[in-house]
């Protein structure tokens, strides 16, 4: 059994993925997140799938917490095979209003912690010339928007972190890739739509439609099965030649 590691896992976006590595039953799966039934998500996750699991709340800005939690699972399993840095935060404001604190917050857990990780799992990947660190980036890795100046900056910066270390693990056989998704239909998402179509007197359809995947050539959500599949292609042995990518999974927004 290998073993994965996936940030912001009890919820969303790492959920689906941690999921989809659970259905394989090639996996331990290490938990990460601030839900207060993480432990029993990972619980029922393991029950469902016959795999083993771990859950740890560490905390995206402390890095003796990160450190702790990759102790942890690898006293637990041996070894980390795959790191997916996936936890994010998110905070829409025009510049000039924008909070000190949210722009430190959102560098901090979609940038800096990934640091954290990948430095913490490095030795052992190196040693056993095995490693699959993927980070989960966005569109916005890619292009920009307006009014999300820390989120763009951060997941700009997460796609040339991701190109350094894959430089770096290429001796080892150690692979370092991004995934850049477009929107995905997360529970976080299903409220942001009600929220607008509430504010701008709008129907959830044309939110959708005209907000949301108006930059989409595909006009549908990038689902949860995708990301984990394309994940699961990025950890395998199979993806040996696959390395320092930014991976579009967007719908084509970045066809442009």
């Amino acid at each position: 059994m290998k073993t994965a590691l996936i940030t912001g896992s009890t919820s969303g976006i790492g959920l689906g993925i941690a999921k989809e590595f659970a259905k394989t039953k090639q996996y331990n799966v290490v938990f990460n997140g601030l839900e207060a039934n993480g432990q029993e998500i990972a619980d029922a996750i393991a029950k469902e799938y016959g795999i083993q699991t771990m859950f740890s709340n560490a905390n995206m800005l402390k890095a003796e917490e990160l450190r702790k939690m990759v102790d942890e699972a690898v006293s637990k399993f041996s070894k980390i095979d795959v790191l997916i840095n996936n936890a994010g935060i998110q905070h829409v404001s025009p510049i000039e209003d924008f909070p000190d604190e949210k722009w430190n917050a959102i560098i901090g857990i979609n940038l800096t912690s990934a640091f954290y990780l990948s430095k913490a799992v490095w030795k052992g990947m190196k040693e056993r010339k095995f490693g699959r660190i993927i980070n989960i980036a966005s569109a916005h890795g890619l292009v920009a928007s307006e009014f999300k100046s820390a989120y763009v900056a951060s997941k700009h910066g997460i796609v040339g972190f991701t190109k350094t270390l894959a430089l770096e693990g290429a001796p080892f056989n150690i692979t370092v890739n991004a995934i850049c998704p477009g929107y995905v239909k997360t529970p976080l998402v299903e409220k942001q739509i009600a929220d607008q179509a509430k504010a701008h007197n709008m129907s959830e359809s044309d939110v959708v439609s005209k907000v949301m995947l108006y930059k989409q050539a595909v006009k549908d959500f990038v689902s949860l099965e995708t990301l984990g599949q394309t994940t699961l292609l990025l950890a395998s042995d199979h993806a040996t030649t696959i390395t320092g990518i930014a991976m579009p999974v967007d719908g084509g927004w970045n066809a442009q």
